[in-house]
């Protein structure tokens, strides 16, 4: 079973995508479940997690109502303001949905990088873990430190590290990436997505320019801690979902079929807790 373990669905006229704008012009229209079932049966993929886009409720309930109707979405990963201070109430009443899998706070886009080292987090956090729900660290490379603590402090918290923390690729500055990274594999028990490389890249990239990363994902994290994710529609900026389908295959060439499975499904299955598309019910 092939499952995308991270794409978006937004609808321009709910008005609450902050960071879409219109220059932005590939992204800048509806992207909804018609428009990416054609492009998952083309590349045999059963079904998918999509995840928050927006730092409202009111998307998380958005993609609760798509995922309820669409046989293919398995879970959504939304998300509560984690520092309300009835956010374990939000997450326990949220988490009586079937689809909804987990959180994600847009980290990336907080300019405060300590933000999410603050001792309010704490009820919230450990809500997660009673609830058995995951966390999503959208983190960039400037993050890992904090992110590395903030696993240390809870070491019970399931947490995947999305589009490998947005790596340098462009830049070729990838020293102390490859060591943060490291370090978090070997200290903590997260996971890491594989996924949202191109968009990391220079315009232009080759496969040669992301092999590297995944080698040091794959090496640092093993098949079975990473999961792989288009992160369709954003993709289009760097490429098509077919394109990155086709690259993955050949960066993980070198895996076994039982290591290939995992991290093209089975480990997002495992992780996000999903159930299969035809035991939905």
């Amino acid at each position: 079973m092939r499952i995308d373990a991270h794409q978006h669905f937004w609808q321009l006229a709910r008005g609450d995508y902050d960071w879409l704008t219109a220059d932005l012009a590939t992204l800048y229209r509806d992207f909804l479940p018609a428009d990416l079932a054609p492009l998952l049966r083309r590349s045999g993929i059963d079904g998918t997690g999509v995840v928050q886009a927006a730092t409202t409720v009111a998307e998380t309930d958005f993609l609760l109502a798509l995922a309820a109707r669409e046989p293919w979405i398995l879970g959504v990963v939304g998300w509560v303001d984690l520092l309300a201070r009835d956010a374990p109430a939000q997450l326990a009443a949220r988490a009586r949905d079937r689809w909804f899998r987990g959180v994600r706070p847009m980290l990336q886009d907080i300019p405060d990088v300590d933000w999410m080292l603050q001792p309010a987090l704490a009820p919230a956090l450990r809500a997660l873990v009673d609830l058995d729900l995951a966390f999503d660290a959208l983190v960039r490379p400037v993050h890992l430190p904090n992110l590395h603590a903030l696993l240390q402090r809870h070491p019970d918290l399931r947490v995947v590290i999305d589009h490998g923390a947005k790596p340098d690729i462009a830049g070729g500055d990838l020293a102390r990436w490859r060591e943060d990274i490291a370090r978090i594999a070997r200290e903590t028990r997260a996971a890491c997505k594989l996924s949202g490389l191109v968009t990391a890249a220079a315009p232009g990239w080759q496969a040669e320019d992301i092999a590297p990363v995944v080698a040091h994902l794959l090496d640092v994290f093993g098949p079975d801690r990473l999961l792989w994710g288009s992160d369709w529609p954003v993709l289009l900026l760097a490429g098509d979902h077919e394109r990155w389908c086709t690259l993955t295959d050949r960066l993980l060439a070198g895996c076994t079929a039982p290591q290939r499975d995992a991290i093209m499904g089975g480990n997002a299955m495992r992780f996000y807790r999903l159930s299969a598309p035809d035991a939905r019910g």
